[in-house]
């Protein structure tokens, strides 16, 4: 069974930064392109940003892009969201996700393509 842990949420003021981590407890996670969503009250789970197995290849929505950095780490299986300038309307939880293929399978940005998932960690940034 894929465990997928993240870490790192947590109260920030607009314009502050924070990173998120996610672990991995599978050994094949250095063949996954990993992903982040969020997930806002009332709202769909969205994409946010996408890493290949490789960290070769990334992928962000349009909303953080100049703004977020994905990253991972294959010797520790674990995945990375830096977060900067960070503003109100990225308060959501934030969750990381795998699909349920290794390479060459690359998902796309919507959850249906994503077969493993964390438990979520709440991000809140203040104006």
């Amino acid at each position: 069974q894929v465990q997928l842990v993240e870490s790192g949420g947590g109260l920030v003021q607009a314009g502050g930064s924070l990173r998120l981590s996610c672990s991995a407890s599978e050994g094949a996670f250095s063949t996954w392109t990993m992903g982040w969503f969020r997930q806002a009250p009332g709202k769909e789970r969205e994409f946010v940003a996408a890493v290949s197995w490789n960290g070769g290849t990334t992928d962000y929505v349009d909303s953080v892009k100049g703004r977020f950095t994905i990253s991972r780490d294959n010797a520790k299986n674990t995945v990375y969201l830096q977060m900067n300038s960070l503003k109100p309307e990225d308060t959501a939880v934030y969750y990381c996700a795998a699909p349920p293929y290794g390479r060459p399978y690359h998902p796309g940005t919507t959850p249906r393509q994503y077969r493993y998932w964390g438990q979520g960690t709440q991000v809140t940034v203040s104006s």
